[in-house]
């Protein structure tokens, strides 16, 4: 029986010892002190933290001035939620506000985190830099860059001898791949890299221009009459009918806007994931052969015969800016991506290439004369490189001294004789040092050290993505294609907030917060009768108004045809106790009358222009008293609730 009992105590005490005591026992539990395995509070004191042991003294020199970036930690850890106090918030509701913290703390982390991505960024750009002083870099020819670089960017150096006439180029926007097309009618696509085929086709008929779409997969195709768009394997998929006599394109990636100019001189948006034209622009400014879109905002720019350039978007019928560029017309448009769209370079018939500063307008950066003859064309490069090729030559300038203020051409970076007229197009391959370069016998690939980026955003753009990445990235992109709308200057607009003044139609006089107000107090605050009245007594109390200005004005000598519609004055009148109310009316045309009162006055005292003036004083104010009378009974009346479905009458 001992045995027994000895048996059952161990086994209650290996129970209590794994899952502390029973639910029934009578010992206080505190969470504040563990309990022991016989029930007895246990009192733990805090003990502090020990510091980190440092192993090694140079790691310890080191973290002490240095910091992970938080996008590299292992631990993961976010940075901490600050509140961003926003400007004039008073006037917003309180769910709005909320909305608009969340996003100025998104665009804070956001901006937090590409600094510390920059880290990453440790490859450099190779350019090529002299020696001595007596060494120059535009002396070096393509053969000696060719001897001097490794065997993977040789390839970037190549002759495309084709019998199809002067070419024009355009890469895809990874860079990966190239479409070209003859003036005779010879298109095709393939991969440069690797020298894969898509499509070879001979249309026998003129093309003008060709541009990919979304990627790859398909591009658009300026022949003609029409515009048609082929797919991958060079099957023609639609003919656009609206798009007649086409002679430049241009696509959009994040609206998904096919963008056409011709001789007719229209400028026609064509959204492609819905096949419909969203905007029509006549620009009245005859034919139009060059057109360049700017990156960071959409906005298309238009060079013209008589040497203007314009500026357009799809929400605007009139340019956004029109520029007198050149004294003849404009043949090739660049706008530099380095600089967020910030520099446009134009070239023109008078043999002059020009630097522009999109912020102001106020005049041309840099102005130099092209070299060689013939129609000139530019191109940036993802750094900031500008070729013209021109001529038969292609000459290629370097920043900072395209954009610096001086007269004279910039110095010289590296130039490529080319002997094949006339050179008709010059386009830089992204991610890649490489200028392709459109002539009568073919292409022409030369390599430009430092022109193209380094690193890329795979998320963006990526020159290795296989046929699955770049189906998911053509949806992705399809959600979150932008409105064309949307499309201004300004891109940094959306999502700001408005000034208090500019938020309300009718504005306080007194800073109060009128948009809590009804709609019929705040016409009564600013003056207007109330819209609550019936359409009888608008039309009465108009009709009275316009008889006794009738009155008014034939008492004096006026007539109703010398009043000005373009011209008003403003009167401040009492209006009984009720505040000073601001009265609109029209300014009148000096009448016979008042000339003569005007030259009978003086020194000489006339009864008889006394007596008009007098009676004229008396008109005036029975006048103001009836309309102070008029607009105190339209105010001083109950609302209703189908005061909002009325049109307030005018004055």
């Amino acid at each position: 029986m001992d045995a027994l009992i000895e048996a059952g105590n161990k086994a209650d005490r290996k129970r209590r010892r794994s899952y502390g005591p029973p639910k029934d026992s009578s010992v206080p539990q505190s969470r504040d002190s563990p309990l022991d395995y016989k029930g007895k509070g246990k009192e733990t004191a805090k003990q502090p933290v020990k510091p980190a042991e440092e192993t090694d003294a140079v790691v310890a020199s080191i973290s002490r001035n240095t910091t992970v970036p938080r996008t590299l930690s292992k631990l993961g850890s976010k940075t901490p939620k600050t509140e961003v106090k926003l400007e004039n918030n008073k006037f917003t509701p309180w769910a709005f506000q909320h909305k608009l913290h969340h996003q100025a703390r998104w665009r804070e982390e956001a901006q937090e985190a590409l600094e510390d991505v920059e880290i990453l960024k440790t490859e450099e750009r190779g350019v090529m830099a002299a020696e001595g002083l007596m060494e120059r870099t535009f002396k070096m020819t393509q053969d000696d860059i060719v001897n001097s670089i490794g065997e993977e960017q040789r390839r970037y150096r190549k002759e495309w001898k084709l019998d199809g006439g002067a070419y024009r180029s355009r890469y895809s926007k990874n860079g990966r791949h190239i479409a070209i097309a003859g003036k005779r009618g010879h298109v095709a696509s393939f991969d440069w890299l690797t020298g894969k085929m898509h499509c070879e086709l001979e249309l026998r008929e003129t093309c003008r221009d060709i541009t990919y779409l979304n990627d790859h997969s398909h591009f658009a195709v300026a022949q003609k009459q029409h515009v048609y768009i082929y797919d991958q394997q060079g099957i023609e998929l639609h003919r656009l009918r609206e798009h007649i006599d086409i002679t430049r394109l241009e696509y959009l990636p994040y609206h998904w806007l096919l963008v056409s100019v011709g001789n007719p001189g229209v400028l026609r948006y064509h959204d492609t994931s819905i096949g419909r034209v969203v905007a029509t622009h006549k620009t009245k400014l005859g034919a139009c052969q060059s057109m360049a879109q700017n990156p960071h905002n959409a906005v298309i720019y238009l060079g013209h015969q008589n040497g203007t350039v314009t500026l357009w978007t799809p929400n605007l019928d009139e340019p956004a800016v029109k520029l007198l560029a050149h004294l003849g017309g404009v043949t090739s448009l660049g706008v530099d991506p380095s600089t967020s769209g910030r520099y446009l370079a134009t070239s023109g018939m008078d043999g002059k290439v020009k630097v522009w500063d999109c912020r102001n307008w106020k005049g041309c950066v840099r102005e130099w004369e092209q070299r060689g003859t013939g129609h000139a064309e530019v191109d940036w490069s993802q750094k900031g490189f500008l070729g013209v090729a021109s001529g038969g030559t292609v000459n290629v300038y370097t920043p900072p001294s395209i954009i610096t203020e001086h007269r004279g051409s910039p110095p010289l970076y590296l130039t490529h004789p080319i002997p094949h007229r006339p050179l008709i197009s010059a386009r830089f391959c992204p991610y890649t040092d490489m200028l392709t370069i459109g002539h009568a016998n073919g292409l022409s690939s030369i390599i430009v050290p430092g022109a193209g980026e380094p690193t890329f955003d795979s998320s963006e753009v990526d020159p290795f993505e296989s046929k699955k990445m770049r189906r998911e990235r053509e949806v992705h992109n399809l959600l979150d294609k932008i409105q064309p709308d949307l499309i201004a200057l300004d891109p940094d607009f959306v999502g700001t907030v408005a000034e208090p003044e500019a938020q309300d139609e009718f504005a306080d006089p007194l800073h109060v917060a009128s948009h809590r107000l009804p709609r019929w107090e705040k016409l009564k605050r600013a003056g207007m009768p109330d819209p609550g009245m019936t359409s009888a007594s608008a039309n009465e109390a108009k009709k009275a108004s316009r008889q006794g200005r009738e009155d008014d004005d034939m008492e004096i000598g006026y007539s109703a045809s010398d009043t000005s519609e373009s011209e008003y004055e403003v009167d401040e009148v009492d209006n009984g106790g009720g505040g000073e109310a601001p009265v609109v009316r029209r300014k009148k045309k000096k009448s016979a009358l008042k000339a003569y009162l005007k030259k009978a006055g003086g020194n000489v005292v006339d009864p008889t222009v006394a007596r008009i003036k007098a009676k004229m004083e008396m008109r005036r104010k029975e006048i103001q008293l009836a309309r102070i009378k008029e607009r105190q009974a339209m105010v001083h009346r109950e609302p209703s609730a189908l005061d909002r479905f009325r049109r307030p009458p005018r004055l």
